[in-house]
């Protein structure tokens, strides 16, 4: 039951401690506070995403290896490119890239990963054409991108959620 009322009581707890530091203390202020940090208490609740079911969890490990090292290797890829590479061959570019991955939290994994990836930026998600929109800092070649991604990420994302 109260559960139902204050499904975050910490979250509520603290707005209105937050509350209170902004404004003058009063029984007004309390009590509209006090309201307000429920009221969001429930939003939050209602938003609150369903919890991913892994299918191969054992897999977690090898994937946050693998990103550690991409952006590891991005970020001097980048500062090389910033640092040495003035001329004019850099190509910042769109992709489109089409993905067999339909799991909200794989999706959600995905674009975590390429947008931590220095050089790299998801954009926009089309998923009644199932392609992903990258931005990407220096577009060397579309195909190799596309393989990286499809053959680094989602294939093993779809291996841990599918």
């Amino acid at each position: 039951m109260i559960a139902r009322i204050l499904p975050y009581p910490l979250l509520t707890l603290s707005l209105i401690i937050f509350w209170m530091v902004l404004n003058k203390f009063s029984l007004g202020h309390l009590l509209l506070g006090t309201t307000v940090a429920m009221i969001a208490s429930i939003a939050m609740a209602a938003l609150r995403p369903a919890k991913p079911k892994f299918r191969r969890w054992y897999l977690l490990p090898k994937l946050i290896l693998i990103v550690l090292f991409d952006i590891v290797r991005s970020n001097i890829s980048v500062a090389k490119i910033i640092l040495f590479k003035k001329e004019k061959k850099r190509r910042s570019g769109f992709l489109n890239i089409p993905l067999e991955l339909k799991h909200p939290m794989g999706l959600a994994t995905l674009a975590v990963i390429l947008t931590s990836t220095p050089g790299s930026a998801w954009l926009e998600y089309n998923s009644s054409q199932g392609t992903l929109l990258l931005h990407v800092l220096d577009d060397v070649d579309e195909t190799a991108w596309t393989a990286l991604i499809k053959n680094r990420y989602e294939k093993l994302l779809m291996e841990i959620f599918e």
